[in-house]
């Protein structure tokens, strides 16, 4: 298949590389774009390690063909992180231990951010739904919740800090 100029918006900034229309996203961000906090587990869209925000909505990027993010705004891992310091949900899951190997904890902050944006309060069943697709070998998820359970209120801190 023949290659052409995509034109991709990752991380609120502008892109264009060369790809084929069909080749996967997750290899168009890591490859192209050198975007490796995005990682391939299984390529069948089955583990969420590859999970990105694509306009705001949880995808695995190993299903979604590049053609299909151009004119959408992307958000990796390597986004959610400002000049202040790291995101609430990056920070709790450094300061409750919600990571051992590392390979699964980019796709799952960036599934729990997706989570917090929809439902800042979540129940502890809300926040095993959210993650349940995605899996870890190391953890045992016990000090996934307590990660999400502490981003949560880090998140609605910050909320009330900006509205006060």
């Amino acid at each position: 298949m023949s290659k052409s100029l995509v034109q991709l918006r990752v991380n609120d900034m502008e892109y264009v590389t060369e790809a084929c229309p069909m080749q996967r996203l997750l290899d168009v961000l890591r490859e192209n774009l050198k975007f490796t906090g995005v990682k391939e587990g299984c390529g069948e869209g089955e583990c969420g390690a590859c999970s990105v925000l694509l306009d705001e909505a949880l995808v695995n990027s190993c299903l979604i063909p590049v053609c299909q993010a151009e004119g959408k705004s992307i958000t990796t891992i390597e986004g959610l992180a400002t000049q202040r310091g790291l995101h609430p949900v990056q920070q709790a899951f450094i300061d409750r231990g919600g990571t051992q190997c590392g390979f699964c904890t980019p796709g799952m902050i960036m599934a729990v951010v997706a989570l917090l944006k929809a439902n800042p309060d979540p129940t502890e069943e809300e926040i095993r739904r959210s993650i349940a697709g995605n899996l870890c070998r190391c953890t045992g998820y016990t000090r996934i919740i307590e990660s999400v359970t502490s981003a949560a209120q880090a998140v609605r801190q910050v909320k009330h800090e900006r509205l006060s």
